[in-house]
C-alpha cells in the first residue's frame, strides 16, 4: 500500500497515516451546532473529509468515517427561545436542513452521524470517570474540567496555559477551582426547556465531553484521523484531547487534520460576523459542481477566500471538463494518461494536495483535446470520481428533458426573438437553478445538463 501523509497539528509537521489495524481508517470531523441554515464555511469540513473518506477507499482501504451533529448546546437554546419555539425543535428542523443541503453536494452521507442528544449515556459515563480519576468535580450541579490536573495541556494548540481563556464567559466563574477549567456538565437553568438526568444533577453536557464520548463511542481510542476547521483547534480540539487521555490513558485520535477557514474580505466567514453565504444560497446560484471545484481549488489548510469572482471561475472549469468529456468515448484512455493519473493519486497522497491533483485534471484534458484520435475516459473518470466529480466526464446525459425545463427553454427562444433579451436572462437563470444550461449556436440553443 503506497505511503499516504497528512499535516498533523499537534506536532506541528506532515506525518504518514499509521493504521490500528491494517488497511483500516477511522475519521471523525466535527460537524456543526445546528442552530440555523449552514453557510459554505460549515460546508467545508464536511467537503474536505467527505473527499478524503473517497480518496483513502479508492487506496484500498476500508473507512469508517463518522461527522457528528451537536443539537445540544447554548446557541439553540437561545436561537429558539428568539424564535418562541423548543430547542429541540429548532434542533430537529435545522438538522433536516442541514441534511438536505449537505445531500445536494452529492458526495453521499458519512457512515454515522451521531446525535449529541442521543449519546447521553456515553457522556455521563465519561464523566464519571474523569470525576473518579480526580480530574474533575462537581461545583452546584455543574461539572468541571481540572485544567491543572492534565500536565499535558495546551500541546494541541501549542499554546501557554496561562494565556488561555476558554470562552464561557463569567456567568458561572465563580464555581470553578481555577478560571481555566472548562464545564463538562451545565446545571440546568431557569427557562431551559430541555434537561438530563445525571449523579450530580439534572442539566446537559458541555460541548467538548460531547465529541469525545461519540468519537469514542463509534471509533474507539486512539483512531486514525480526527478532523475539522482551524477555529476548533482551541478550546473544542484542545478540551477534546486532554479530557479524553485524562479518562482513558490514551490518546483520542492519532492525526489531528485540519482545515483552513473560508474568508470574505479576508474575514473568517461566521455567523457571528454576519458574512456568510448559506450553503443552499451557493448551490442555487452557482450549483453543486462548481461548489467541489472551488473547494478542490485551494490546499485543504489554507485559508480560501469566498467571491462571485472564484466561484465563476470555477464554474467555467467545470464547463472545461465536461466540454472535453463530451468528446470522450468509452473505454480505456490512452497510453499517455497512466503517468497523469499516476500525477494525481501522489498527489492526494502527499497530504492531500487536491490543487495538484486538479492540474494532472486539466493537463489530461488538453491532451485529450489536442488528440488526433478517440480518446477514451476511464482514467479521467476515475480521477474525477474521487473528487465527486466523475460526471463531468461520462458523456453526454441521455436522460429526456423534463416538462418544465423544456417549457422554459422555449418561453425563453420567444423572448428571444421578441428581442427581450432581459427576460431570455432571467430564465436562462432559471435553467440553471434546475441543473440546465443554454447553449446558444448557429443551429438554435441546445440543452444541456449543467452543474446539479
Amino acid at each position: 500500500m503506497s505511503r499516504i501523509t497528512l499535516h498533523d497539528t499537534l506536532s506541528g509537521r506532515v506525518r504518514p497515516l499509521v493504521s490500528r489495524t491494517p488497511g483500516r481508517v477511522g475519521i471523525y470531523a466535527c460537524g456543526p451546532t445546528v442552530y440555523g441554515r449552514v453557510h459554505v464555511g460549515n460546508a467545508r469540513p464536511y467537503v474536505v473529509f467527505s473527499l478524503l473518506a473517497r480518496f483513502l477507499r479508492s487506496e484500498g482501504m476500508e473507512v469508517t468515517f463518522v461527522a457528528n451533529i451537536t443539537d445540544v448546546n447554548d446557541k439553540i437554546y437561545a436561537a429558539a427561545a428568539a424564535r418562541g419555539i423548543g430547542s429541540e425543535q429548532l434542533a430537529r428542523e435545522m438538522t433536516a436542513a442541514y441534511v438536505g443541503d449537505t445531500d445536494r453536494l452529492g458526495l453521499g452521507r458519512p457512515d454515522h452521524e451521531p446525535l449529541a442528544s442521543e449519546s447521553m449515556a456515553a457522556i455521563i459515563a465519561l464523566i464519571e470517570q474523569l470525576i473518579e480519576r480526580g480530574h474533575a468535580y462537581v461545583a452546584d450541579g455543574d461539572v468541571y474540567f481540572s485544567v491543572r490536573s492534565y500536565s499535558r495541556y495546551g500541546e494541541l494548540s501549542h499554546r501557554d496555559v496561562d494565556a488561555m481563556d476558554q470562552g464561557e464567559g463569567v456567568e458561572r466563574a465563580q464555581r470553578k477551582r481555577d478560571p481555566l477549567d472548562f464545564a463538562l456538565w451545565k446545571a440546568e437553568k431557569p427557562g431551559e426547556d430541555t434537561a438530563w438526568e445525571a449523579p450530580w444533577g439534572r442539566g446537559r453536557p458541555g460541548w467538548h465531553i460531547e465529541c469525545s464520548a461519540m468519537a469514542e463511542g463509534l471509533l474507539g481510542v486512539d483512531f486514525e484521523i480526527h478532523g475539522g476547521g482551524s477555529d476548533l483547534v482551541f478550546p473544542h480540539h484542545e478540551n477534546e484531547a486532554a479530557q479524553t487521555f485524562a479518562a482513558r490513558d490514551q490518546p483520542l485520535a492519532r492525526l489531528w487534520v485540519h482545515n483552513g477557514m473560508v474568508r470574505t474580505d479576508r474575514e473568517k466567514m461566521a455567523k457571528s460576523v454576519g458574512n456568510i453565504f448559506l450553503l443552499h444560497a451557493a448551490l442555487d446560484v452557482y450549483g453543486r459542481d462548481a461548489l467541489l471545484m472551488y473547494f478542490c481549488s485551494g490546499h485543504y489548510r489554507q485559508p480560501l477566500e469566498f467571491d462571485d469572482e472564484r466561484l465563476v471561475e470555477a464554474r467555467k472549469r467545470v464547463e472545461r471538463i465536461r466540454e472535453g468529456g463530451r468528446r470522450l468515448v468509452a473505454g480505456a484512455s490512452p497510453e499517455w494518461s497512466a503517468s497523469l493519473r499516476d500525477r494525481f493519486f501522489q498527489a492526494l497522497r502527499e497530504d492531500f494536495n487536491t490543487p495538484a491533483a486538479l492540474a494532472c485534471v486539466f493537463d489530461w484534458v488538453s491532451r485529450a483535446n489536442r488528440s488526433e484520435s478517440p480518446v477514451g475516459r476511464d482514467d479521467l473518470v476515475q480521477m474525477l470520481d474521487v473528487l465527486g466529480l466523475a460526471g463531468l466526464a461520462s458523456g453526454p446525459a441521455a436522460a429526456a428533458i423534463p416538462a418544465e425545463v423544456a417549457a422554459l427553454a422555449a418561453e425563453r427562444e420567444d423572448a428571444r426573438r421578441a428581442r427581450d433579451f432581459e427576460r431570455a436572462d432571467e430564465l436562462r437563470e432559471q435553467l440553471r437553478t434546475l441543473g440546465w444550461e443554454v447553449r446558444d449556436g448557429p443551429d438554435g440553443p441546445e440543452l444541456l445538463p449543467g452543474s446539479q
